[in-house]
C-alpha cells in the first residue's frame, strides 16, 4: 500500500479501524516544513549563532530590530553610509542610501528661479452660440452672457500695469464674442482693483479667420459661402444645367453632414478636399497671426475670437491627435516662453511643450485662391 494512503491498521491510538467497504482516505498532514520556512529557520539559527558568538554590546541579541542590526552590519563593514554615488566616472554628490530612499513615481515641481518666464498669453477663444450658420448673422442672448462670462474668467488671470489686447476674426460672431470678453474683462478688472491693467480696443486681423471655401465669387467662409451654394443647388434642381461644379458638390457634402446631425468639422480635417482651404494652411496662418500679434504689441496677454474649425486644427497639429470640437467660448491657450524658441500650448487639462516657428520661414499659402496677401494680412 503507498505510504500517503491511510490503512486500518495503522491508525493513531484510539482511532477507530476503517470500516471495511469504505474509500481510503489520503493523507493530508503534512511531516516536514515547505521549503521556505526551512530556509528560513536556517537563516534565524544562523544569525542566533553569529549574535551568541559576537564581542559586542549586551544589546546586540535577539530584542535588537532586524533594521538595526542590518544597519549596524553595513557601518561595520564600511557600508553604503560614505559610499557616493557615481555617473560616468564622476560623482553625483550624494550617497548610494540617499538615492534609493529618494525614488519616487511624484513629479517633482522645478524650483523658482528654474522656471521659464512666459513673455505673451494668446487665448484662441471660440465664438459664442449663434443665431445660425445659414448666414453672417451675429450672437444669440445666450452667446453674448457666454462671452461676458468668459471675459470676467479670463479677469482673473490679469495682474495689475498688464496690457490685453483683443482681436477678432474678420466675422460678425466672432466680433460680438469680441466686444463681450472685452467687456467681462474691464468688469472684472475694476472689481479686483488691477491698477494700471488696460484692455485695448477690438481690431480685425485676417490670419485668424475661419476656413474657406472657393466659391465663383471668390473665397468665402463656410458659412458666408450658404447663400451662393444654396442659390446655385436651387438652380440646378430646378433647372438641372447639367453636371455641378467641384466646389458645389464639396459643399453640399458639407453642409449635408451638418443637417445629417454629423460633425463637418471631422471630414473637413479627415477628408482631402479640392475646394476646401487645407487644415495645414489655417495652422499657418494662426501661427503667422500670434508670432506677427507679438512682435507688433506690447499686451502681456492677447484674446482672440475666432472659429471652432481652425482651432481645432491648430490644436490637432500641437497634441498629434484630435481633442474634439471646443465648445462655445472655450479656447485654447497658448504661452510664448521668453526667447521665442519653445511655448506651451493647454487644452483640456493637456500641456505640450513645442517648438515655436520661425516667423521668416513660415511657407506662404501657395494656393492663389485663399491668399489674400501682405496687404490684407492685418485689417
Amino acid at each position: 500500500m503507498s505510504s500517503d494512503v491511510m490503512d486500518p491498521a495503522e491508525d493513531a491510538e484510539g482511532a477507530s479501524p476503517q470500516e471495511p467497504g469504505r474509500p481510503v482516505i489520503p493523507r493530508t498532514e503534512r511531516v516536514d516544513p515547505p521549503a521556505y520556512l526551512q530556509r528560513h529557520k536556517q537563516r534565524q539559527a544562523a544569525r542566533a549563532a553569529e549574535a551568541r558568538g559576537r564581542d559586542g554590546d549586551a544589546d546586540e541579541g535577539a530584542d535588537v530590530p532586524l533594521y538595526l542590526r542590518r544597519f549596524r552590519d553595513r557601518v561595520a563593514d564600511g557600508g553604503a553610509l560614505g559610499e557616493t554615488v557615481a555617473f560616468d566616472g564622476e560623482s553625483l554628490g550624494t550617497s548610494r542610501a540617499w538615492a534609493e530612499v529618494t525614488r519616487t513615481k511624484e513629479i517633482v515641481p522645478e524650483r523658482r528661479d528654474q522656471l521659464a518666464t512666459v513673455a505673451t498669453d494668446i487665448y484662441l477663444v471660440r465664438h459664442g452660440e449663434t443665431q445660425g450658420y445659414s448666414s453672417e448673422s451675429g450672437l444669440t442672448p445666450l452667446g453674448s452672457w457666454q462671452a461676458h462670462r468668459r471675459g470676467q474668467e479670463l479677469a482673473r488671470r490679469v495682474q495689475s500695469d498688464t496690457t490685453v489686447e483683443i482681436v477678432s476674426a474678420p466675422t460678425n460672431r466672432a466680433r460680438q464674442t469680441a466686444e463681450h470678453l472685452r467687456r467681462g474683462l474691464l468688469d472684472n478688472i475694476r472689481l479686483f482693483d488691477r491698477e494700471g491693467a488696460v484692455v485695448s480696443d477690438v481690431h480685425d486681423d485676417n490670419n485668424f479667420r475661419n476656413f474657406e471655401v472657393a466659391t465663383p465669387e471668390g473665397p468665402r467662409d463656410v458659412t458666408s459661402a450658404f447663400r451662393i451654394y444654396h442659390r446655385e443647388m436651387e438652380k440646378y434642381e430646378r433647372i438641372g444645367l447639367g453636371e455641378r461644379p467641384g466646389w458645389l458638390v464639396e459643399m453640399d457634402r458639407f453642409w449635408g453632414i451638418q443637417q445629417g446631425g454629423g460633425d463637418p468639422i471631422t471630414h473637413w480635417l479627415t477628408m482631402p478636399m479640392l475646394y476646401f482651404e487645407p487644415p495645414v494652411s489655417a495652422v499657418r496662418r494662426f501661427w503667422r497671426g500670434i508670432l506677427t500679434l507679438q512682435q507688433a504689441t506690447t499686451a502681456n496677454q492677447i484674446v482672440v475670437a475666432t472659429h471652432s474649425g481652425p482651432i481645432r486644427a491648430f490644436a490637432t497639429s500641437v497634441m498629434g491627435y484630435d481633442p474634439g470640437e471646443p465648445f462655445n467660448t472655450e479656447f485654447v491657450r497658448i504661452r510664448l516662453i521668453d526667447g521665442g524658441v519653445t511655448a506651451l500650448v493647454l487644452y483640456r487639462n493637456r500641456a505640450q511643450e513645442i517648438a515655436v516657428p520661425d516667423l521668416a520661414a513660415l511657407p506662404p499659402n501657395t494656393d492663389p485662391r485663399f491668399d489674400l496677401g501682405e496687404e490684407a494680412a492685418d485689417v
